[in-house]
């Protein structure tokens, strides 16, 4: 017999290959808020649990009224046909990607939660990665999520872009997706619900987590340095990363607050003559602000000599791009656990 404090989510659906694969997906998350039990028969379900179920996820095609006895904390059918049937229960579209089921799975539950949910404990301290060029057309945001996708194939790594113009199209969100600037609204909600807040905007590519920078770039220019210091704090208390990798525009406020937040700072550049006055102006400005340890931590780079990127945003971890980031991973990751 489980415990009473354990909370559960059902999920039933007779189709048994979608209920096996979806299964699988969400166990190999990380933090469910629940455990979770699969059936694929309905009767066996109801013979099985016991009412007060956290959350009940049953598909259209197997739903039956006998089934609101369990009192689940909250029921949400998937969607098969397209209509909805019943007034009262919130619809998830079953046939979509299984990582959009389930961040509308955990928006469901999230407008129920009411305790601080578990969470795996790293005991280590989260290591920000800044990235930041006054030179634009440098190759800054090829090179940010080049390091983020191989520090992704080792470590939780998260990647976030503050770009007024992100320019990488298989990151933009479209118009229906959660991006940074929601993720930021979502900031002042209660402690508690933050985890699972930003779960149901993460998006992956490979191991890596991201989210979806702002769709329009003057979301970012409103921002206070309050609000975005506030914002990579509370990330850092998940403890679920152990790097975050920025990308950051001059767009925001702040700015050299989060540099000096960073435990490396990466400032890619050019070798014209306007780009070394340009770096060499910023520089100033950095030591007139008394932002010299910031200047400490940076690492300068050029990337003229590498002529061409690959297309696809995963072949980013092949070619001359990649073969100067893993030289530098070595003493990246050695600082990390120090």
């Amino acid at each position: 017999m489980r415990e009473k404090a354990c909370k559960v989510m059902v999920l039933c659906d007779t189709e048994e290959e979608y209920a096996q694969l979806m299964t699988e997906f969400m166990r190999k998350q990380k933090n469910l808020p629940w455990e979770l039990h699969t059936y694929t028969n309905v009767d066996t379900l109801l013979g099985t649990e016991q009412s007060g179920l956290a959350m009940l996820v049953v598909a259209e095609s197997a739903f039956r009224q006998e089934l609101r006895g369990l009192a689940p904390g909250c029921l949400v059918v998937l969607g098969e046909s397209g209509v909805m049937r019943w007034e009262d229960i919130s619809y998830v579209d079953k046939y979509q990607e299984a990582e959009e089921v389930f961040r509308q799975l955990l928006g469901v539950y999230m407008e129920i939660a009411d305790i601080q949910l578990p969470f795996l404990r790293t005991n280590r301290k989260t290591v920000f990665i800044g990235n930041y060029s006054p030179v634009h057309r440098c190759m800054q945001t090829s090179f940010a999520i080049t390091m983020s996708l191989m520090l992704a194939k080792k470590h939780s790594t998260l990647y976030l872009n503050f770009e007024h113009y992100a320019g990488i199209s298989e990151l933009l969100p479209d118009m229906q997706t959660l991006d940074l600037a929601d993720l930021l609204y979502f900031l002042n909600a209660q402690k508690d619900k933050f985890r699972l807040r930003l779960q149901t905007i993460l998006k992956h590519k490979g191991a890596l987590a991201y989210v979806p920078p702002v769709k329009s770039g003057q979301n970012l220019i409103t921002v206070t340095p309050q609000e975005w210091l506030g914002l990579l704090e509370r990330i850092e208390e998940l403890e679920e990363y152990e790097y975050v990798v920025l990308d950051l525009g001059e767009s925001m406020q702040g700015l050299f607050e989060i540099l000096r937040m960073c435990r490396h700072v990466y400032t890619l550049t050019r070798e014209d003559r306007i780009a070394r006055g340009k770096l060499l102006q910023y520089e100033q400005v950095l030591a007139l602000y008394e932002y010299g340890d910031v200047l400490g931590k940076t690492k300068r780079l050029s990337l003229s000599h590498i002529q061409k990127l690959p297309e696809e945003l995963e072949q980013l971890t092949k070619g001359d791009l990649a073969d100067l980031v893993k030289g530098l991973l070595g003493d990246l990751e050695e600082g990390g656990e120090s």
